[in-house]
C-alpha cells in the first residue's frame, strides 16, 4: 500500500488545487482552491476557454460578479470529479469588512445553488481575521458552511471554535517558513522536523484543544512543504495537499502511523481558553509569527485577486 492510501485510513485527504484535470488520479474526498491557485490554473492553455466563456457570458456585469462566477465555474468542474466538498474563497480584499464578506459569501453560495449544487458541498473560504470570523459565524447560522483560512495561531483557532465554523485551515508550511527564517543559521532541520516541526506542533495543539473540549469544528492542516509534515499529522480530521506532494505520497510505500488521536486528546490535560474581541486582538498582536504571516497572506491573495481582475478585463 502506498503512503497516500495508507494516510486515507486515518485522515480525509483533500486536494489543494484549481487544476481539476489532476484530481481523478489521486481520488481525494474534497478539494480546496484560493485566488493564487485559480490564477495559476486560468493561465494554462487547457483552461483558457473556461475563462473566455465566463467573460463572454457575463460581459457587462460588475467585475467582482464575473470573478465570483469564474470561481464557481471552477468549483462546479471540481465537484464533478470529487465526491465531497469544494472550498471557494471570498476576495481577500474584504478581510477586514464583516458585512462585505458576508454578502460576497452569500452570493457565492447562491451562485452554486443556481447551478444545482447542494449547499452542503460548498465551503466558503474566509480569512481568519476577527471580522472574517464574525461573518462566518453568521453564515453558519444560515447553513452556509465556512473554511477559515490564513490561520496561524491558537487564538485564531479558539475564536473559530467559539463561532462554530465548520472547518479551519492552519497553515503548517508558512508557520515552518517563519520559524526557519527567524532562526537563520541556528536552524536545525533534523531537530525541527516531524513532530518537532513548529507548524505541526501548532496543528497538534489546536486538534488537542478541539477534541478535548468537544468542539465540532474540523481541523484541516494546509500549506505543506514536505511529506514529513503531512505524515506527522496523520489522524488529523483532514489534510489539504498539493498535487506535487500527493504524487510523492503515492510514489512511496514507507509505513504510515497514526500521529493524532482523538481519544488521547480527550484524556489530555488542557486549559480552557475563550476570546472576546479585545483578547483575540491582543493574543494575535503578541504572536509575531501569526501577525506577520496573516498580513502577508492577505496581501498575497489580494495581489493575485488583482491579477485575476486584470485577466478578466483583458479577455
Amino acid at each position: 500500500m502506498n503512503q497516500l492510501d495508507a494516510l486515507k485510513q486515518f485522515t480525509t485527504v483533500v486536494a489543494d488545487t484549481g487544476d481539476f484535470h489532476q484530481l481523478a488520479q489521486y481520488r481525494p474526498q474534497d478539494a480546496t482552491t484560493n485566488p493564487s491557485l485559480i490564477l495559476k490554473a486560468v493561465q494554462k492553455p487547457e483552461y483558457a476557454p473556461l475563462l473566455a466563456q465566463t467573460v463572454a457570458r457575463f460581459r457587462g456585469r460588475p467585475l467582482d460578479e464575473v470573478t465570483d462566477r469564474l470561481l464557481v465555474r471552477f468549483g462546479c468542474e471540481i465537484l464533478g470529479t470529487i465526491p465531497g466538498r469544494v472550498s471557494t474563497e471570498v476576495d481577500a480584499r474584504l478581510s477586514f469588512d464583516t458585512e462585505a464578506t458576508y454578502s460576497r459569501a452569500e452570493r457565492i453560495a447562491e451562485l452554486y445553488q443556481a447551478e444545482g449544487v447542494p449547499i452542503d458541498r460548498v465551503l466558503i473560504k474566509i480569512a481568519a481575521t476577527w471580522e472574517g470570523i464574525r461573518a462566518a459565524e453568521r453564515l453558519e447560522r444560515r447553513g452556509i458552511h465556512c473554511n477559515l483560512t490564513l490561520l496561524f495561531s491558537f487564538g485564531q483557532a479558539v475564536a473559530c471554535g467559539q463561532a462554530k465554523v465548520q472547518l479551519i485551515s492552519p497553515f503548517v508550511g508558512r508557520i515552518y517558513d517563519w520559524h526557519k527564517k527567524a532562526a537563520g543559521a541556528q536552524w536545525d532541520e533534523a531537530a525541527r522536523s516531524g513532530a518537532n516541526d513548529p507548524g505541526v506542533q501548532s496543528v497538534r495543539q489546536i486538534y488537542t484543544f478541539y477534541k478535548h473540549f468537544g468542539i465540532a469544528t474540523e481541523v484541516m492542516g494546509a500549506s505543506f512543504r514536505n511529506t514529513g509534515q503531512i505524515l506527522a499529522l496523520a489522524g488529523c480530521d483532514l489534510l489539504t495537499i498539493s498535487p506535487e506532494l500527493l504524487a510523492s505520497l503515492a510514489a512511496s510505500e514507507a509505513p504510515v502511523a497514526r500521529a493524532l488521536d482523538a481519544d488521547e486528546a480527550r484524556a489530555a490535560t488542557v486549559a480552557h481558553v475563550v476570546h472576546d474581541e479585545r483578547s483575540f486582538r491582543w493574543a494575535l498582536n503578541e504572536d509575531a509569527m501569526a501577525t506577520e504571516k496573516l498580513a502577508e497572506g492577505i496581501r498575497a491573495f489580494a495581489a493575485d485577486a488583482r491579477r485575476l481582475d486584470a485577466l478578466l478585463e483583458a479577455a
